[in-house]
């Protein structure tokens, strides 16, 4: 994995698809760009939407620091101040100003997760889990906000990035669990003591998603010199002429369900790509796909962790009949064959508001089938369970129901990819106090956007390719 992309097999990496084989389902290339955003403070918005682990980490973290102009528009009083700092680099390193800068931004830090984003100080900021959560995801929108083309990031925002995640994720390494060990004394006896390790879910993780935050960043600065270049949509007409060996515009023959107006258009010369650099492209563009279900499978593990909360039980109806409605309740309920696609194609879904508004309706019903499985569980003896829990299992209604509802809701979300997260991950996310899995989550997220976002644009640069072939040809 030190190089990227150099082969098919470069990019498979192993251990991940291991983890969760149900995610290869997810080979076919996604067309359309994320983007993730979070609110931060009480409206939270969440959308679904990366060398070796120690590459994030900086072994002297003072040895390379952004320039001031790099915090225009950050308007807390610290960073005013700060940004008005001059650096100035001696012969053998920095002076001490550099030193009380990261000191103050340290401060700054502390003290916006001690107040819990509530800069009045009393007491009705959020907890620490969402506080850091936010933070993660407004580092990440502040740094790739503006980034929406296929090429290196800039020094700065690399620096920035690699630093101020070094410190978020810093939490992690001192969130530990007691664990019993054996341990030799002098005399030869053995007793068994407590030591502190890492809690396993961050152990296993958090190093992976290091892992895929620096290869995804290492696809990006592969892109320093390419043979397209990027146009401002509406900038000029699609049958304008560019300066140099590129040509018009291409539109593309398959153009996105959504017009994504503020995105580049990108711009193919003459006689098209190389043959080298297209198999360039489609390599990265299999290797930014991996890494996109890898983060997604981490995502979702994490989420299905999370604990549910109390508001979303309260508001749940009694039945998963009245979430779903009638109609599909009876395709549920009645099919030998259940056909997930099928059922979607009858549904006539025009719009990702309409595929949200479907998800967040058979995930209720869902949990509501499980529920009525674990009620009914906790009524039997521990005996009269275990006799007949395959039985149970195999022609229970509510199993059932439930079990086709999880098959619908992952076909649903094959199909609509840039599906924004449902209104339970919302509210697990939004009411969640576990630092270590807000730290994951939020993660593993934002890796999932970038190499989404990444695998949209090389699309778009092959598609662009491709029609202009065909405009060739004929």
């Amino acid at each position: 994995m030190d190089t990227i992309c150099t082969s098919d097999e470069n990019c498979d990496l192993g251990g991940f698809q291991s983890w969760h084989s149900s995610m290869d389902q997810t080979d076919n290339s996604v067309a359309e760009t994320m983007s993730y955003s979070r609110l931060s403070g009480d409206s939270l918005a969440y959308f679904r939407s990366n060398s070796g682990a120690s590459a994030l980490s900086d072994d002297n973290i003072y040895s390379d620091v952004d320039s001031p102009s790099s915090w225009q528009g950050l308007k807390t009083p610290a960073r005013r101040a700060l940004s008005n700092l001059r650096i100035r680099r001696h012969e053998h390193g920095f002076d001490q100003e550099i030193v009380d800068l990261d000191m103050e931004l340290m401060k700054e830090r502390f003290s916006k997760l001690l107040l819990g984003e509530d800069m009045s100080g009393s007491g009705l900021g959020v907890c620490s889990a969402v506080t850091i959560s936010n933070a993660i995801t407004n580092l990440y929108a502040s740094i790739f906000g503006q980034h929406q083309r296929l090429e290196p990031l800039h020094p700065e925002k690399k620096l920035m990035w690699k630093r101020e995640m070094n410190c978020l994720l810093s939490v992690c390494d001192y969130i530990l669990e007691f664990a019993p060990t054996l341990q030799s004394l002098e005399d030869g006896t053995t007793v068994e003591v407590m030591t502190t390790r890492p809690r396993p879910d961050i152990y296993v993780n958090l190093p992976a998603l290091k892992k895929l935050d620096a290869m995804l960043l290492e696809i990006l600065d592969g892109f320093k010199e390419t043979e397209f270049c990027y146009a401002e949509r509406g900038s000029i007409s699609a049958n304008s002429s560019l300066s140099g060996p590129f040509r018009r515009i291409v539109q593309p023959l398959t153009p996105r369900k959504e017009d994504k107006w503020w995105l580049p258009v990108p711009c193919i010369p003459d006689n098209g790509l190389s043959e080298k650099l297209k198999k360039l492209l489609k390599q990265k563009r299999n290797c930014a796909n991996q890494i996109y279900k890898a983060a997604m499978a981490i995502n979702n593990e994490i989420l299905s962790e999370m604990h549910i909360p109390e508001s979303f039980v309260a508001s749940l109806p009694k039945s998963g009949r009245d979430c779903i409605g009638d109609g599909i309740y009876r395709y549920m309920c009645n099919a030998e064959k259940f056909s997930p696609n099928y059922l979607l194609d009858s549904l006539n879904i025009t719009s990702e508001h309409e595929a949200l508004e479907l998800a967040d309706k058979v995930e209720a019903s869902m949990y509501i089938w499980r529920r009525k499985i674990c009620t009914a569980c906790s009524k039997s003896s521990w005996e009269m369970m275990k006799d007949f829990i395959s039985e149970m299992g195999k022609s229970n209604k509510n199993y059932l129901l439930a079990e086709r509802a999880e098959i619908l809701l992952f076909y649903l979300k094959q199909r609509y990819p840039e599906l924004s997260q449902t209104t339970l991950d919302t509210s697990k996310i939004q009411y969640n106090k576990d630092v270590g899995q807000a730290v994951l989550e939020s993660y593993s997220r934002v890796l999932e956007g970038m190499s989404f976002n990444i695998v949209a644009w090389i699309e778009d640069v092959l598609i662009a390719d491709r029609t202009l072939e065909c405009n060739i040809s004929s």
